[in-house]
């Protein structure tokens, strides 16, 4: 039941991702599942495991996870190669499920972010947002600077209109001299709190994920002092807005997969320390993390890395944590 009520805390930012990005995301999850499917029954062979295995749902969850945090008609290569290595290198290669130290969804995010880093950060140019931002809309002359397909069948997708351009996060953190005010633009995806579908999608995600906590399937100390310590660095770094300002604790929270990651992934109980203390740092060093990496770092989003390294630390943290022994 844990599996499958996840999945449903999933669907609110499944629809809204849909509703401002397009179908894309469907086609995603569709080829990620299938392939998690497949790799996960060659895997559980290879082990001389049975089949059965595979009725758990976990191979599922990682895919719907990875699927739904990549921009919509990535290639397919891509998709099946980021499906593979979270299942094998994220999950079979330490023994299978409750076994893995690290969370396989991002292992497979964090392999294709490497390797393909312009895919990785063009997304397809949003909708109308909720809170009243309209998209930006090139004229003729303006160049495309992606025709997206999926395997040459172009998509009626709502958002498909052959347009892609960068997310928010990698607007303004390359964003140059100019300040929050002047960056801060639709021509350039923004939106009142953040980007223009972005910061929508992540109130979706986290609605969701306090579904999660309110049944107890997440615990919320980590995902409150990754939030917590996210938000704080940003309002001690925004400096009003300035040129050299690192953004406001809002566009932090609203932008890239801050929810998603925040109430799906960090609260992944195989991966995170055990015992409230350690959830506390645990959360808090994702949040350090990430707002280095967005801040000082040559990739936008940092979470897939951040969530990496804490996991690695959780060994650790658990092995010092007063509630813990």
């Amino acid at each position: 039941m844990i599996m499958q009520t996840t999945m449903f805390a999933l669907l609110p930012g499944i629809f809204a991702t849909a509703y401002f990005f397009g179908w894309g995301i469907f086609s995603n999850m569709t080829i990620c599942i299938f392939t998690a499917v497949v790799v996960e029954a060659i895997m559980l062979k290879m082990r001389a495991k049975d089949l059965i295995s595979l009725k758990d749902g976990s191979a599922v969850l990682t895919a719907l996870l990875l699927g739904v945090a990549l921009p919509p008609y990535l290639p397919t290569e891509m998709l099946i190669i980021g499906t593979a290595s979270a299942i094998i290198f994220g999950k079979h290669l330490y023994g299978g499920l409750g076994h893995n130290p690290f969370n396989p969804a991002m292992v497979g995010y964090a392999i294709l972010i490497v390797s393909f880093p312009l895919a990785m950060s063009t997304w397809p140019l949003a909708q109308n947002d909720i809170f009243g931002s309209t998209k930006y809309e090139p004229t003729a002359a303006e160049t495309i600077i992606n025709e997206p397909s999926f395997d040459g069948i172009p998509f009626d997708g709502i958002a498909f209109d052959g347009k892609t351009a960068a997310t928010p996060l990698d607007t303004l953190k390359f964003r140059g001299a100019k300040t929050i005010q002047e960056a801060w633009t639709a021509e350039n995806g923004f939106s009142i709190l953040a980007g223009t579908g972005w910061q929508s999608i992540n109130i979706a995600f986290m609605l969701g994920g306090l579904v999660l906590i309110y049944f107890r399937i997440a615990h919320w100390q980590a995902c409150f002092t990754m939030l917590l310590s996210l938000s704080l660095l940003a309002a001690i770094f925004y400096d009003g807005g300035g040129s050299a300002s690192l953004g406001s604790p809002a566009f932090h929270l609203f932008s890239g997969g801050t929810m998603l990651v925040a109430f799906f992934m960090v609260t992944d109980p195989v991966t995170a320390p055990e015992g409230n203390t350690g959830l506390f740092i645990y959360g808090a060093g994702i949040g350090v993390i990430t707002f280095i990496i967005r801040s000082l770092g040559g990739y936008p989003d940092g979470m897939a890395f951040a969530i990496l390294l804490m996991n690695a630390m959780t060994p650790l943290i658990d092995q010092f944590s007063v509630d813990h022994r």
